[in-house]
């Protein structure tokens, strides 16, 4: 496996895409629909009672994943009013974590800052529906990617529950998928926070045992009844994520989807993505083989042709 890159991949993409459909890849424990995560693992519980939107948390990030700088200053409030397709900011391959406001006119402490990034789901869909097992659950609680193992076939854009997961166009033969690693390679694995929760001035974000969260989590609802909503986001949604969310208004107001259910999405989609990486295999494959023909014509325009040898004359 060690000369296995994505030109070799494209050269059988098309056969492997074929298998994959047929057959389905091997998976690892996480796809069996009942792994629930690691007893052990760790999350982050996120209050926004406690947020002001200051987007430390996106400059943190910023700096510890050596993305590039954004286009407006982490002090530039006014990202808040960009509107994509009248939807919020969400995350690219050049933000990993976004805040996004929601205003609100019955709240007297005025609007609500949601901070979006991968959730870190105990069983992801995204690993489960990738059929070249480029994501990893860590036992830390991260869902990790590896880069290298990945095809670009985007199965895991299509089965994520949050939309996660973002495309990078900036090279057609090297495609990556781009999201938070929860820090994993710098921080997690050493026992150490995100960089965006130890950034936070606020406090707004509590790092632990997702286990020792949950308890923290309930435990504040019980003593301010008044002060958030009765629900934990993320303690059971999709089988349960290692990011987790306390509020004071419904959760459906902040751009949250409350309708997933508890059970891991593989559990309703799994039938559906087997077939999933023989179309999204193929088209990557077509479109690169498209590229690389028409930059070979174009280099071969202009250059000079031999001449053609002129026959002896016979004697």
């Amino acid at each position: 496996m060690k000369n296995f890159n994505r030109r070799n991949f494209l050269k059988g993409g098309l056969a492997t895409g074929l298998a994959a459909a047929a057959t389905g890849a091997p998976k690892p424990a996480a796809a069996s629909g009942t792994f629930g995560g690691y007893p052990n693992s760790m999350g982050v519980l996120v209050d926004f009672t406690r947020c002001v939107g200051c987007r430390s948390c996106e400059a943190a990030c910023n700096k510890e994943q050596g993305l590039p700088a954004p286009d407006k200053p982490f002090d530039d409030l006014s990202v808040f009013e960009e509107r994509e397709n009248g939807q919020q900011r969400r995350t690219s391959e050049r933000a990993y974590t976004v805040v996004n406001r929601y205003d609100q006119t019955d709240r007297k402490s005025g609007p609500v800052f949601r901070k979006f990034q991968c959730n870190h789901c105990n069983e992801p869909a995204c690993l489960t529906s990738c059929f070249v097992n480029a994501y990893t659950k860590t036992p830390e609680g991260a869902v990790a990617y590896n880069s290298k193992v990945c095809v670009g076939c985007r199965t895991c854009m299509v089965a994520c529950p949050f939309y996660v997961p973002a495309y990078s166009y900036s090279s057609v033969i090297n495609p990556v998928v781009k999201k938070c690693v929860m820090c994993y390679d710098t921080r997690l694995k050493f026992g150490r926070p995100p960089a965006c929760v130890e950034a936070c001035p606020q406090e707004v974000m509590t790092f632990g045992h997702r286990d020792d969260l949950i308890n923290l989590g309930h435990e504040r609802i019980r003593n301010n009844p008044d002060k958030y909503v009765d629900h934990i986001y993320g303690e059971k949604e999709v089988g349960g994520t290692a990011w987790m969310y306390m509020s004071d208004v419904p959760f459906e107001q902040l751009g949250f989807n409350t309708n997933l259910g508890n059970e891991p999405i593989i559990s309703y989609v799994k039938d559906f993505l087997t077939i999933v990486p023989m179309v999204l295999t193929i088209w990557p494959a077509l479109f690169t083989g498209f590229y690389l023909l028409a930059n070979r014509k174009k280099a071969g325009v202009g250059a000079e042709k031999p001449e053609p040898k002129q026959e002896e004359k016979k004697s």
